[in-house]
């Protein structure tokens, strides 16, 4: 009688197929117990052309500059105005700071940052 062979998988494999199969299905589970998501109210996709946002200007310098976006990220607060605080996130700013503060109010506006920034 012909001896047959038996292939045997190394355990390894087996476990590997075991725990891709246990992924799988456990990822499909959970995903299918999310919630449907209600439709948002812009499409996801538009077709044709569309405007550019706006971007709004604030002062003598346009938003698109690079000193008005520096001032912009350096104003956590938003008020228009750079504490020392502030002013030490931008070091060439921030070193200078009473040297720029023509004032002397203790913050730096819009321009007295630009002409600090000047090179």
């Amino acid at each position: 009688m012909p001896q047959t062979t038996r292939r045997h998988l190394p355990s390894f494999d087996a476990r590997s197929v075991m725990l891709f199969a246990a992924l799988s299905m456990g990822g499909a589970l959970a995903q299918a117990q999310q919630p449907a998501s209600a439709p948002s109210a812009q499409p996801k996709y538009q077709i044709g052309p569309s405007a550019p946002a706006a971007q709004p200007t604030i002062g003598p310098a346009s938003a698109g500059s690079p000193t008005a976006s520096a001032f912009e990220r350096a104003d956590t607060n938003r008020d228009g105005q750079l504490s020392a605080a502030e002013a030490a996130q931008l070091p060439a700013i921030g070193n200078r700071f009473k040297q720029l503060d023509k004032d002397h109010n203790g913050s730096l506006s819009r321009a007295e940052f630009e002409a600090g920034a000047k090179p």
